[in-house]
């Protein structure tokens, strides 16, 4: 697995501070990296080492194999939660402006925007002042002029926010174009529906240390605790709800269906398996839901931060 960008054992401390503290990530190349955490965690100040806004203290950052230097900025692109346009400049002549800060000519630089703007359905705005959009609009612009010079690396920070549904499915698609284009991302959000929709990899930082990475999948696998939910049809509910609570785990198991079923979730233990569990079931009842529990990023998240 080739890497695009390797942290090695960074740490930044901002007076007494620790902000980071040792922390090593490795993002493979052409992937959508979840770098996931609390607020306060330490993300932003991983991300701003990236952007070179600020430098650690401690270890070093690669950039495609390469120590990180002032050069990979042009191959960085970031989207940081806190947007920022001027307000009293008309929408084409700042699109214009930010992406020649960016390295663009003015030609290429217009001829990239007539294409994301005709594809976001904003021409319209182009003579418009930035004042004059919504903050979701304005949002567009943002996430237009961070991928406009086609960077290797793009870095989005709650790129969501402030989005309605059909907007942020359509910057989510953007994305996923994006990274099979050849692009790797790094997406950091609070959001865990988004991580399962995009993140093949994460990483989760909490009090300035990294506590958890790797695939999602193998991280998925790892948490699973042998947990079913089952949907039972039968006479007398109780007697088999009573069995079950004498031989396994049980609790309640909410899901919808459209009979009255007993639902109930059970875990298994000393190695029993699924195919031990159905041919006890089957036996009993009528067997109408059966499915194995996976943990959401969600549940990860919120498990690993608890119990460190």
């Amino acid at each position: 697995m080739e890497e695009l960008l390797v942290a090695e054992h960074v740490s930044k401390k901002y007076g007494q501070h620790l902000a980071l503290d040792d922390v090593s990530i490795r993002i493979p190349k052409n992937s959508i990296f979840g770098l996931l955490g609390p607020n306060g965690a330490g993300k932003t100040t991983l991300i701003r080492i990236i952007n070179q806004i600020t430098y650690p203290d401690h270890g070093k950052v690669l950039f495609d194999g390469e120590p990180l230097e002032r050069k990979h900025i042009a191959q960085i692109g970031y989207l940081p939660e806190e947007r920022g346009l001027y307000k009293n400049m008309k929408v084409g002549e700042q699109a214009i402006y930010l992406a020649r800060l960016k390295g663009l000519s003015k030609s290429d630089a217009k001829k990239e925007l007539e294409y994301w703007f005709d594809r976001f359905g904003i021409v319209d705005w182009w003579h418009r002042k930035v004042q004059e959009l919504s903050k979701g609009m304005a949002q567009k612009i943002q996430f237009i002029v961070t991928v406009l010079h086609k960077p290797k690396l793009l870095i989005f920070d709650e790129p969501f926010s402030g989005f309605d549904p059909i907007n942020a499915n359509l910057i989510k698609d953007e994305i996923l174009n994006l990274q099979k284009q050849g692009a790797t991302v790094i997406f950091s959000t609070h959001r865990m529906e988004s991580v399962e929709e995009l993140c093949e990899y994460i990483a989760l930082i909490n009090k300035s240390r990294k506590i958890l990475d790797g695939k999602l999948i193998d991280i998925k696998r790892k948490h699973k605790s042998n947990t079913f939910d089952i949907g039972l049809e039968l006479a007398d509910k109780d007697k088999l709800r009573a069995d079950l609570d004498e031989r396994f785990t049980v609790s309640d198991a909410f899901f919808r269906s459209v009979g009255d079923e007993l639902k109930v979730r059970v875990q298994l233990h000393n190695g029993a398996t699924a195919n031990d569990l159905l041919e006890y079931l089957s036996k009993r009842a009528l067997i109408t839901h059966f499915v194995e529990v996976i943990p959401t990023a969600n549940d990860i998240f919120i498990q690993t931060i608890n119990e460190d």
